[in-house]
């Protein structure tokens, strides 16, 4: 199986640009369209749709569009998994420098993970994340 994840976009060639600079994920050149830019990997396609045209496309027209000001309801993210938790933090300074926004900055998880909270330039969450912690860290407790 191979999943395909789509972000409603107001900017579509700005977001893809976003995406494809932080985590140096190839465009999937074949997949573009007047309303469509997508980046792939053998395991996975992220889409950025134009918004407006999507909808309609989609039968979307009667549900509520996404905001256009910030900040945008979280409903669902995405977590790109990282091999290192250096590689976690050098994509945090990459998120910075391309218009995104650090919403928690790298931090050790109870489950073990070094994760980032982060947002795109169109205000949409998503994470990093790595299953390994720096030397030195460990993982906390869950507390309750």
């Amino acid at each position: 199986m191979k999943l395909w994840f789509n972000l409603m976009s107001r900017d579509i060639d700005a977001q893809c640009r976003f995406y494809r600079t932080v985590f140096g994920l190839p465009e999937a050149e074949a997949a573009r369209s007047p309303i469509y830019r997508a980046l792939e990997t053998a395991d996975f396609q992220l889409g950025f749709n134009d918004g407006r045209a999507a909808y309609g496309l989609l039968g979307l027209d009667g549900r509520q569009a996404p905001h256009t000001t910030a900040p945008r309801p979280t409903v669902a993210y995405a977590t790109f998994m990282l091999p290192t938790p250096s590689a976690v933090d050098e994509a945090v300074q990459a998120v910075r420098i391309h218009g995104g926004q650090v919403l928690k900055a790298p931090f050790a998880t109870y489950y073990g993970q070094w994760q980032a909270v982060l947002a795109d330039p169109e205000d949409n969450v998503f994470r990093i994340a790595t299953d390994s912690m720096p030397e030195g860290v460990s993982a906390p407790q869950l507390t309750t």
